[in-house]
């Protein structure tokens, strides 16, 4: 899967691991992620969860029969956080033949929660 020229080049995110059960994102906080007073945006958190759980969700169909969209994401952000980097772990809750249903925490360096997610993604048949 080519993420170039998406929103998580722009962001900084790098895959670090990619399965049909586990899909593992890091991304930098940085000027980039930060909101207007120097810490993760809530929005950067949001979308690292969306990203890896759309990747988790694409390598369990055929994309050349299926596309994935995200239908629902909530996100509770659990602590702050200034520098570093943060990494999302997406794994499975539900994974049906139209929908799927993933979880995404976002930890830090030390393995601290910053954030926990959950995605709803729709697969639609292409035409």
């Amino acid at each position: 899967m080519d993420f170039s020229n998406t929103l998580m080049e722009s962001l900084g995110m790098e895959t670090v691991q990619m399965e049909k059960d586990i899909v593992a994102i890091k991304m930098p906080v940085n000027q980039n992620t930060h909101q207007p007073f120097g810490f993760l945006h809530g929005g950067a958190s949001v979308a690292l969860a969306e990203s890896a759980a759309s990747i988790g969700a694409a390598l369990n169909v055929d994309l050349e029969r299926y596309n994935i969209f995200g239908i629902e994401i909530n996100a509770n952000h659990i602590k702050s956080k200034k520098d570093g980097w943060v990494i999302g772990k997406a794994t499975p809750i539900h994974k049906g033949k139209t929908t799927m249903v993933w979880e995404v925490r976002i930890v830090d360096e030390n393995d601290a929660l910053i954030c926990i997610s959950r995605c709803t993604l729709g697969v639609v048949a292409r035409k």
